[in-house]
């Protein structure tokens, strides 16, 4: 099966967001200067949505709301 590595969102060489779809399966890379790297599976669209929610909520986010919308744009094309 075939793995689509999509880049969702990068300011530099250390803090960004991939994700990696195969099949079904879509893996969440988060890596920050200051937490490191963090990877979450999601098995469903459902869940990858209901995460993304919740982590980039616009209270939550610590950025500009143009920034937000597209991540959160990025997340809805996979």
């Amino acid at each position: 099966m075939a793995t689509k590595k999509v880049q969702i969102w990068k300011r530099d060489k250390w803090n960004m967001i991939n994700a990696e779809v195969r099949g079904r399966e879509i893996e969440v890379i988060e890596i920050s200067d200051q937490w490191g790297e963090e990877s979450r599976t999601f098995y469903s669209r459902a869940e990858l949505k209901h995460w993304v929610e919740q982590r980039f909520a616009p209270e939550r986010f610590n950025g500009t709301e143009e920034e937000r919308a597209h991540i959160v744009e990025q997340f809805e094309g996979l």
